[in-house]
């Protein structure tokens, strides 16, 4: 004869429903215990592996709009404020799949095509191996080109000040 218990927990849907455990039964009946429970992701870490794979690619030379960059730049010169890795970057992250939108700016003389293609891969294979989410899209906009005689956003900032 098995002894039951009374277990009541909160259903993700809201109801209160008891479960029904077992006393004395076995970790068979329950199965793998790295299946037991839930793992959520949230959109912000999606983003930060997303925006360090895609600054890893050689050729992209910065990431978001031209407004996102001068706020960006700005905000990174006040303590504590820090560089945005998840600058340029916007993730939609369901339970197993997501999806990833880039800004970048690229250096000039690059194939932008072979770039854009090379932060594919690269985003696809960070976000797949660190997350288990399967990436359905990565759109890339290039928003801008770098010219070798521009100055950067920081070096702006530099002469304003």
């Amino acid at each position: 004869m098995t002894e039951t218990a009374q277990y009541n927990r909160p259903e993700p849907d809201g109801s209160s429903e008891g479960r029904t455990l077992e006393k004395g039964a076995g970790r068979r009946a329950l199965g793998d215990p790295g299946s037991r429970g839930r793992t959520t992701i949230a959109d912000g870490v999606v983003e930060k592996i997303a925006g360090l794979a895609a600054r890893d690619v050689v050729g992209v030379h910065a990431m978001g709009t031209g407004l996102a960059r001068t706020f960006g730049a700005v905000r990174d010169r006040v303590p504590g404020g820090g560089r945005s890795v998840t600058r340029g970057v916007k993730a939609e992250v369901g339970e197993v799949q997501t999806a990833l939108d880039l800004d970048i700016v690229v250096d000039y003389g690059v194939s932008i095509v072979e770039v854009a293609r090379a932060v594919r891969e690269n985003v696809v294979a960070a976000v797949e191996r660190m997350t288990g989410l399967e990436v359905v899209e990565v759109n890339v906009a290039v928003d801008d080109v770098k010219l070798p005689d521009e100055p950067d956003e920081e070096e702006r900032e530099q002469r304003v000040q």
